[in-house]
């Protein structure tokens, strides 16, 4: 009986319908709906990899990275949305160097990852100067973490931004007794490296200065008629008047200056 009264009430349906007459104007109405989205195409793990027609290819043409002044004229919600891009397509990059790694095969224009983390880096020093510009105008102040010149545990000048930390620097026996008590900065061990640090450091700019001016007396041997101001420019730490009087400059001839 229950079903009797489905099917009857089925063929009622069908008959309403049909004899409706908004139902000519629903198919077209239901393709124009489903033809208009805004949402965007979702490729799930794909979106890691690169297209398809680009696999096999040893050479893709891409274009250059975002300069400063392109980007300065952006607004913030451009920069925004821009950052995101290049976030997956360096994603994508790195994904598609993973696996041409593990195939053993060619990774095409590998300087496209150089690219878009240089756009990446273009972009972060734009909004860092909107942020100082905003801090300066608003408070006086960059905004920026504070830097101090400061020496390390061996002895060497860095850069030290401030941070914040959850126990002052008096409480903190770790790194009050290191380097102010017993005094790891200024210990002979310390002092000892710095020696031979320097002694290093002084030994490579003097093989440079031989460098330069081992060449230079051979440009002069070779080039006699040269410009000396340029000569001058090039090479500022050799002493010209020197290398000048040398015998390795003059040669076999008798110079003219």
């Amino acid at each position: 009986m229950h079903f009797s009264l489905l099917r009857a009430l089925g063929q009622r349906t069908v008959v309403v319908c049909l004899n409706s007459k908004h139902v000519v104007n629903m198919p077209a109405l239901t393709t124009c709906i489903n033809k208009f989205h805004t949402t965007g195409m979702n490729s799930d793990l794909m979106e890691f990899f690169d297209i398809k027609k680009n696999w096999n290819e040893t050479d893709i043409k891409v274009g250059r990275a975002w300069r400063l002044d392109e980007l300065r004229i952006k607004s913030n919600t451009d920069l925004h949305k821009l950052w995101y891009i290049l976030l997956k397509e360096r994603n994508m990059l790195y994904t598609m160097e993973h696996e041409c790694d593990s195939k053993v095969r060619l990774f095409p224009n590998p300087e496209r990852i150089d690219k878009v983390q240089e756009s990446m880096d273009n972009i972060e020093t734009v909004v860092r100067e909107r942020n100082v510009a905003y801090y300066q105008l608003e408070t006086g102040e960059t905004g920026e973490r504070p830097v101090d010149n400061v020496i390390n545990v061996f002895g060497l000048p860095e850069k030290y931004k401030r941070q914040e930390y959850y126990l002052p620097k008096f409480m903190n026996s770790r790194w009050v007794r290191p380097y102010l008590e017993h005094g790891y900065v200024g210990s002979m061990a310390v002092k000892k490296f710095l020696r031979l640090y320097k002694e290093k450091k002084f030994n490579e700019e003097r093989k440079a200065r031989n460098r330069d001016f081992n060449h230079v007396q051979q440009l002069l041997k070779r080039f006699p008629d040269m410009d000396l101001e340029k000569l001058k420019a090039e090479y500022p730490k050799v002493d010209l008047e020197k290398a000048k009087r040398s015998k390795k400059a003059r040669g076999h001839c008798i110079p003219k200056y």
